[in-house]
C-alpha cells in the first residue's frame, strides 16, 4: 500500500478520489433529507439543542447562550487530524472539531475555529462533553441518584438550567 501525505485543503480531494474510485452501485433516487432537528427514519436524532453555561460574546458585544450542535462524520474526525494548527499544537484538535460540528451559536450560523477560539473555557469544556455525550453515547440523558433521599430518576443535560 503506497502512503500519501496530504496538506489540510487535500482531505476533500482525497476523500472525493477515494469515493469515485470505489465500485459504484445502482441506488434509487434520493429523498429530500428532512429537517436535521426531526429524527429521520428509525428514530435517529442529528442535531442535538444546548444552552452554554456563560455564552459566546460577538464583536457586537451580543451575547449567544443557546445553538445546536450535529452528529460527528468519519469526515469530521479526520479532519483535523491533517490541519497544520492542529499538527503544531494537539490541544488545538477540540477547537477544529467543534467548529465543524456546530450548527448555530444564537444568531451565528457561520461556527468556525476563530468563533471557537473566543469562547470562554468554561464554554469549550461544555461542548467538549456534549461532543463526547451525543457521539460515544448517542443521548444526553443521564442517570441520577439523589443524594438525600437515594431516588434515582433520568435529567436531561442538553443545556437545561439547573433546579429547572
Amino acid at each position: 500500500m503506497r502512503r500519501r501525505t496530504v496538506s489540510g485543503g487535500d482531505l476533500d480531494q482525497v476523500l472525493d478520489d477515494l469515493a469515485a474510485a470505489a465500485p459504484t452501485r445502482r441506488e434509487a433516487p434520493a429523498e429530500p433529507a428532512p429537517p436535521a432537528r426531526q429524527p429521520e427514519r428509525g428514530g435517529l436524532q442529528t442535531e442535538f439543542e444546548f444552552e452554554l453555561p456563560r455564552g459566546y460574546v460577538d464583536d457586537e458585544g451580543q451575547v449567544h447562550r443557546t445553538g445546536s450542535m450535529r452528529l460527528a462524520t468519519a469526515r469530521d474526525e479526520l479532519r483535523p487530524q491533517i490541519d497544520l494548527r492542529v499538527k503544531e499544537n494537539p490541544a488545538y484538535l477540540s477547537v477544529v472539531l467543534l467548529s465543524q460540528v456546530i450548527t448555530r451559536l444564537g444568531t451565528v450560523t457561520d461556527v468556525h475555529a476563530g468563533v471557537v477560539e473566543r469562547m470562554y473555557a468554561t464554554d469549550v469544556a461544555f461542548l467538549q462533553d456534549f461532543y463526547r455525550r451525543i457521539n460515544s453515547e448517542g443521548h444526553t440523558h443521564a442517570a441520577v441518584t439523589c443524594p438525600l433521599c437515594h431516588g434515582s430518576f433520568e435529567v436531561d443535560l442538553s443545556g437545561e438550567r439547573l433546579g429547572e
